[in-house]
């Protein structure tokens, strides 16, 4: 991407995220009249307890960089460990989790698989981020704020383009953390069938849409 060719600005699928909201609701609602979800939900939870918290934010800290949905981490770390930990220490631990993520992937973009990632890159359809001073700022906002690339690939296109790693840090973790803190508190509503749990996740999972989408209104410009 050049300085003088920024990517278009693209819609936020807002219909398409309400229906996954939905979605989830009714998930939740399902959990709620004691279908068989319950027991295999209530199963799964043992598991990741079992294996206990180290193993469990180990793996988050890692495989997400190798494609892993994050998803998958904070939708079960609440109810998993809030009993452990609280809900604002499950909170608090992820935030550090995947400051440490974004670190690795940045690490792996940039120097560890260059070579490889730049042909694999090029293969998948994007391009990569040419970035100066200059526009520094609004390709990291772009690539986080976007929808398109999955978590890993936008960590993989930033380090690639070489984007300063404070500016990296700084820009993907308050892009990422906001996402996981309403998966994390909708997560454990669901998985808990708690009601008011989902309906504070939905409410931040809200705001977080409304605050990307002001702030794609703002920075999604051509570069001057």
């Amino acid at each position: 991407m050049s300085t003088d060719a920024p990517p278009q600005k693209m819609k936020l699928p807002l219909l398409k995220i309400a229906i996954v909201l939905v979605v989830l609701g009714v998930l939740a609602v399902f959990v709620l009249r004691g279908l068989n979800l319950k027991k295999l939900i209530d199963d799964g939870m043992a598991v990741i307890r079992g294996a206990g918290p180290w193993a469990f934010f180990g793996a988050m800290a890692i495989l997400p960089s190798f494609g892993a949905p994050l998803l998958a981490f904070t939708i079960p770390a609440g109810e998993a460990f809030a009993g452990q930990f609280t809900i604002g220490g499950v909170i608090a631990i992820c935030f550090g989790v995947i400051a440490f993520n974004l670190a690795l992937t940045y690490w792996l973009a940039r120097y560890a698989f260059r070579p490889l990632l730049t042909g694999l890159v090029k293969r998948a359809g994007y391009d990569i981020p040419r970035v100066t001073p200059k526009n520094a700022l609004s390709v990291a906002l772009l690539v986080r704020l976007v929808p398109g690339p999955p978590y890993a690939l936008q960590g993989y296109l930033l380090g690639l383009a070489e984007v300063p790693f404070r500016m990296f840090m700084v820009v993907s973790w308050l892009c990422v953390a906001p996402w996981a803190v309403g998966a994390i508190i909708l997560g454990q509503g669901i998985l808990n069938g708690n009601f008011k749990l989902v309906a504070i996740g939905i409410g931040v999972l809200a705001v977080v849409i409304v605050g990307v989408q002001l702030l794609r209104n703002k920075y999604a410009k051509p570069a001057q």
